[in-house]
């Protein structure tokens, strides 16, 4: 029972943390303000290790790469620790673990997307005009601008979030199924 404390202590809180360095890598690449809100929370959360982390990762065209390393670093040692917590430690691999976490990157990537779409579509009913608003489109534009040139609006309705979800479930499923696969190889 303490294991499994410990293991959900754990995912919580670095998942939490991997969560909110992902975030800080797609703002700072999507362009967000830095002084919007949502910038600041990410800024204040996790610049204590990003800061010192960039002397020793550079950046590469524009891209924080020392933010995402360390969202990969996070879910490398919350998957490695909470395998040695179940004692699956000795059985499986480090490259197998990296491997893994950088595919649990692109999977909380999709998931990402997947509440974004949803959210930008309730508040396009709600408030279309929230502070929240821009940084919604600027993370959603790239997804939903291609199904927006292929599907017009039907009766002023956009059906693009429809399909952007439909497509971001069924890359889930490939998802989930490429760290099976993985997760077996390595093991």
């Amino acid at each position: 029972m303490l294991s499994q404390i410990s293991i959900f202590l754990l995912d919580t809180l670095l998942g939490l943390f991997s969560l909110a360095l992902l975030l800080r890598f797609y703002v700072q690449w999507f362009r967000v303000p830095y002084y919007h809100p949502v910038s600041r929370f990410l800024v204040a959360v996790t610049d204590f290790i990003v800061r010192p982390s960039r002397r020793l990762i550079p950046s590469w065209r524009g891209l924080d790469l020392s933010t995402f390393v360390l969202a990969w670093l996070t879910q490398f040692i919350m998957l490695l620790s909470a395998s040695y917590l179940q004692d699956y430690g000795a059985e499986s691999s480090i490259i197998g673990f990296a491997l893994v976490a950088l595919i649990e990157l692109f999977r909380l990537t999709l998931y990402i997307l997947v509440i974004m779409i949803i959210a930008q579509a309730i508040l396009s009913w709600i408030n279309p005009h929230s502070p929240l608003a821009p940084v919604l489109e600027s993370f959603t534009q790239p997804i939903l601008g291609v199904f927006r040139r292929y599907i017009p609006p039907i009766a002023n309705i956009d059906l693009s979030p429809l399909f952007a979800i439909i497509l971001l479930q069924i890359l889930l499923m490939v998802v989930a199924n490429m760290q099976r696969t993985v997760a077996l190889a390595f093991q």
